[in-house]
């Protein structure tokens, strides 16, 4: 039986069944315009965590951390309160759309980025910030200067937001409803049509989804291999 399923998930995967397709792209779609705004956002937040000093900022660094671990059917919860139709934002009429989980998805994916980042950003060796200034650069100048040092870090960040985003379920399923043809994605149909007991669509998304999962861990290593080099020369 086991394989009989795998084989027909495997048969969908390579006849390119329409429904797994659309599935896929939605998903790639929100996961992806959600780390957009949320490096957009994050991105230049971390850099100003990691390269001036203000009031709160060690405040600021703990919630950020702290947000890292908020359960995702929380920020979901919030969401559909906000977003319901008697909530302070219903009337954008956005529950139970691809906005509305992109928007979860982008509350979700923030404070992993501003976390990742700015460890990555106050990783790099003071000395190069230093010099910078020693040479008379711009604030501006020694901000990018720093933050191009800490490129592959960065870029390893954002790639293991990216993973986090593609994986989650809760948060999604209460602001999208998992309505078909319109806001199901890859984790939420796994988890109906396991229900449903259609595992070959299942299993089917859960290879893709998996096999996503590998090349972002496998960029990650790449990555880190080499911010390792380059720390070395």
């Amino acid at each position: 039986m086991i394989s009989d399923i795998a084989k027909e998930a495997i048969s969908l995967i390579l006849h390119g069944d329409k429904e797994l397709l659309k599935i896929v792209a939605l998903s790639l779609e929100v996961s992806g315009s959600a780390l957009i705004f949320s490096t957009a956002l994050g991105l230049p937040l971390a850099a100003l965590m990691g390269l001036a000093e203000f009031p709160g900022k060690t405040f600021l660094v703990n919630l950020i951390n702290t947000f890292m671990g908020i359960p995702p059917v929380v920020v979901g919860l919030v969401l559909y309160l906000l977003l319901s139709r008697s909530g302070i934002l219903g009337f954008m009429g956005l529950l139970y759309t691809p906005t509305a989980m992109m928007i979860a998805q982008t509350v979700l994916s923030f404070p992993i980025v501003v976390a990742l980042c700015h460890t990555a950003i106050v990783s790099v060796d003071p000395i190069i910030r230093q010099a910078a200034e020693a040479l008379g650069a711009t604030r501006l100048q020694v901000a990018m200067t720093v933050i191009r040092e800490a490129r592959y870090g960065i870029i390893s960040a954002i790639t293991a937001a990216f993973g986090r985003l593609m994986a989650e379920v809760g948060a999604i399923l209460i602001v999208g409803g998992n309505i078909a043809g319109y806001t199901r994605v890859m984790t939420t149909t796994i988890a109906m049509e396991t229900d449903k007991g259609n595992f070959e669509l299942a299993v089917a998304l859960g290879i893709i989804l998996l096999s996503i999962s590998m090349v972002i861990n496998l960029l990650i290593c790449k990555l880190q291999g080499k911010k390792g080099s380059f720390r070395t020369l």
